[in-house]
């Protein structure tokens, strides 16, 4: 038994010194090479605040508003094909699984991006 525990810890410490290591509920699909966590997480969705998409980690599809409704893609749009993701700034959304990222989106990105510096009255 003490071996058992010996090995398992052994095999435990030599999987963190490899690196990131991810926990999805696919086994064998890595995620995409621009994505590269420094510590383990669970994690479905990428956002790319920059370009205003999403990629799915679980279902491997990017998501993304096209005329007005939501869609999900195995590639980019054509408009950001050149788009380098490996260099791009995103944030991990954690804590939500849901597939309905339209919902998540209204909740945490409808005023991203504006200011009211603009709005402020010019005073005389």
């Amino acid at each position: 038994m003490k071996k058992l525990y010996a090995i398992l810890l052994l095999v435990f410490l030599g999987l963190s010194s490899c690196g990131p290591v991810i926990v999805s509920h696919r086994i064998g699909n890595p995620p995409p090479p621009w994505f590269y966590p420094n510590r383990l997480e669970l994690v479905r969705y990428v956002y790319f605040p920059d370009i205003r998409i999403y990629y799915d980690l679980s279902a491997r599809t990017y998501i993304y508003l096209d005329g007005g409704i939501w869609v999900r893609r195995n590639t980019l749009p054509p408009r950001y094909r050149n788009y380098d993701l490996g260099r791009s700034r995103y944030e991990r959304i954690r804590n939500y699984h849901d597939d309905d990222i339209k919902r998540y989106d209204e909740q945490n990105n409808a005023n991203r991006g504006r200011s009211n510096l603009d709005s402020r009255r010019r005073r005389n």
